[in-house]
């Protein structure tokens, strides 16, 4: 095994205008039992920062991009699969997305936890999950499991009743015993305390993903969500998990990750394009943040490339 370690807040309305349709995979809480099916494309009003009650097994199908997982922020690809424990705050921003969109970038499976608890206690079988479940509350990124998740999303959701459990169990039986995967967030976030508040979160972490290579001050944009700094400072932490500052560092060096991977730019450039202005401090960022230099980060990214290109 790695080491890599109240009131709904559901949007129901949001849900049923936009995705209420056969062809996205919708199905509706009143209409499903334990296990609910989503799948969407892009653009789409559900890719937010948000958080709800149920469990979310998230599979990325198409495009790239930055995942936040409570307080953890990392790059994304077809294949990224996540388990997501309830309240959880996460979000998936995709980069370079088609011109017209996707029609499809992720499969979700959505389940509550009291079901599955409850029914454990009477069904010894069922309590080799609670240790997954435990986990998740962390959010899971499970690695080799891309084609696997993609067979049981599809077999969960050609299926009704007593099959449609069935299916799913061969699902978290299959996540239980994968030893592959990685804990994401340091911390067990709960979450904000209200829709509006989300909402506002989700519009930081926006502008700082759209404004990533440009000055970002605390004052500026706690002035511009109408709060002083400290209140805006303790809502951002308990809502991101992170301070301000760390938060705007983690994702320029996530950025400085994908140029040092995806480019053969020189890394005062590289600097320079996410935001950072001496290029001293953007290396110690780096190395705080990667455990490594950027240097060293180029290298070893370009000696895995080397390595599958010669496998093939």
């Amino acid at each position: 095994m790695h080491s890599r370690r109240r009131p709904r807040h559901r949007h129901p309305e949001l849900e049923r205008d936009f995705v209420r349709t056969p062809a996205l995979g919708y199905e509706d809480v009143e209409d499903s039992g334990l296990v609910r099916c989503l799948a969407h494309g892009l653009p789409s009003p559900l890719v937010r920062w948000h958080f709800h009650d149920e469990y979310e097994l998230h599979l990325i199908t198409a495009t790239s991009g930055r995942a936040f997982v409570g307080d953890w922020i990392g790059p994304f690809e077809p294949g990224h699969l996540v388990l997501c424990g309830p309240r959880l705050p996460h979000n998936w921003v995709s980069f370079e997305v088609p011109e017209g969109g996707t029609p499809q970038r992720d499969l979700v499976i959505l389940f509550h936890h009291g079901p599955i608890a409850h029914a454990a206690q009477q069904i010894p079988e069922l309590r080799e999950v609670l240790q997954l479940l435990d986990r998740a509350r962390h959010g899971i990124e499970f690695f080799g499991m891309e084609a696997a998740a993609r067979a049981h999303w599809h077999a969960v959701k050609a299926a009704r009743g007593l099959r449609r459990l069935a299916a799913f169990c061969d699902l978290l039986a299959d996540l239980a015993a994968c030893t592959d995967y990685r804990l994401l967030s340091a911390v067990q976030l709960q979450g904000v305390e209200c829709e509006g508040q989300v909402d506002q979160i989700n519009e930081v972490v926006n502008r700082i993903m759209a404004r990533v290579s440009e000055p970002l001050s605390l004052a500026d944009i706690a002035a511009e969500m109408g709060m002083s700094e400290s209140r805006f400072s303790r809502f951002f932490r308990r809502a991101t998990g992170n301070s301000f500052t760390d938060f705007v560092s983690h994702v320029r060096i996530n950025s400085a990750c994908h140029l040092l991977m995806q480019t053969d730019h020189y890394i005062a450039d590289i600097c320079l394009q996410v935001g950072f202005n001496n290029v001293a401090n953007f290396n110690r960022r780096f190395l705080e943040i990667k455990g490594m230099t950027p240097s060293e980060f180029r290298r070893q990214a370009e000696s895995r490339f080397e390595g599958a290109v010669k496998s093939v």
